[in-house]
C-alpha cells in the first residue's frame, strides 16, 4: 500500500466514529472493519470526555483529527491547533465547508487553510472535491494527500462523477488519495479501490446500519477486495463478445 506521510497503514479502510449507537457497538464495530485509522472530531471529544478517547486508544490505529462542522479557514485552523494538543498528531483531515445542505468544501478556504497549517507543520489530509485545478493547488500549498469526495457526506450515494473521479487518479498518480464522503453501501467501497484510489474514509454507511458490527465487516472485505482487483491489472471493458472457450481445435462437424 501507499504512504500517507511516511505511514504505511495496514489495510485501505479509514472509519470514522461518530453516530454508533453506543461506544460499545462503535467499539466492536471498529474491530470487525479491521480499520488502520480512525476519524475524530475534536468537538465530539470534547463533548463525550476522557471515557470516549479511551476507547478510541484502545483500537491501537492511527488517529486523524478531523475539523468537521468549520465554515471559514480561520475556524479550521484554530480547530487544528486544539486538535494537535489533544490528540497529539500532526495528521489533520481538513474541512472547511463552504456549502449547508450539500457540505460541499469551500474551495477558497481550504486552499488558504492548507496553505498556513502546512506551514505550521501539520500533515493535512483535505476534504475536496474531483476539481483537477483544486488538486494541483492544494499540493503546491503543501498538501501531500487528498481526499476527494464520492458524494456528499452521509448521502450513501456513492461515486457520483466516476469521470471526474477517474480522471483526478489518472491526473496525479503519486499523490496519495482517499475517497471520502458519500459511500453507502460495501460495493462503493470496491469500487473506488478498483478504480486506483489508496483508500476509502466512511462513517454514516456503517454507524447508521442495522447492524454496524457486520456492515463494518462489510466494507472491510470490499475494500480488500477492490484493492486486490486493481492490482490484479483487470481485464479492460469490450464492445463485442468474445468467447471464454478457445475455438482453436473444435471439431467441426
Amino acid at each position: 500500500m501507499r504512504s500517507f506521510y511516511g505511514v504505511t497503514l495496514n489495510t485501505p479502510l479509514m472509519l470514522g466514529t461518530a453516530q454508533y449507537p453506543s461506544p460499545a457497538i462503535m467499539a466492536e464495530a471498529f474491530g470487525a472493519s479491521k480499520a488502520s485509522v480512525a476519524t475524530v472530531s475534536l468537538r465530539r471529544e470534547g463533548g463525550q470526555g476522557q471515557a470516549f478517547w479511551d476507547i478510541i486508544r484502545g483500537f491501537g490505529v492511527h488517529i486523524l483529527p478531523n475539523t468537521a462542522g468549520c465554515y471559514s479557514a480561520r475556524e479550521a485552523i484554530t480547530t487544528a491547533q486544539m486538535a494537535r494538543e489533544v490528540f497529539e498528531t500532526n495528521w489533520i483531515k481538513l474541512e472547511v465547508i463552504g456549502h449547508a445542505d450539500t457540505l460541499q468544501p469551500d474551495p477558497f478556504g481550504l486552499l488558504a487553510a492548507t496553505e498556513a497549517l502546512a506551514a505550521d507543520g501539520f500533515e493535512v489530509f483535505p476534504y475536496t472535491t474531483e476539481d483537477q485545478v483544486l488538486a494541483q493547488r492544494l499540493l503546491d500549498a503543501g498538501a501531500r494527500v487528498l481526499m476527494p469526495w464520492g458524494a456528499p457526506i452521509g448521502s450513501g450515494l456513492g461515486l457520483n462523477n466516476r469521470y471526474g473521479l477517474k480522471t483526478l487518479r489518472a491526473a496525479f498518480p503519486d499523490a496519495p488519495m482517499v475517497i471520502d464522503a458519500g459511500l453507502g453501501l460495501p460495493s462503493h467501497a470496491a469500487d473506488a479501490m478498483e478504480m486506483g484510489f489508496d483508500a476509502v474514509l466512511l462513517n454514516t454507511a456503517v454507524a447508521q446500519a442495522g447492524d454496524p458490527v457486520a456492515m463494518a465487516r462489510a466494507f472491510a472485505m470490499a475494500a480488500q477486495a477492490g484493492a486486490l482487483a486493481h492490482g490484479a491489472d483487470p481485464m479492460a471493458p469490450r464492445a463485442m463478445a468474445a468467447p471464454s472457450t478457445p475455438v482453436i481445435g473444435k471439431a467441426w462437424l
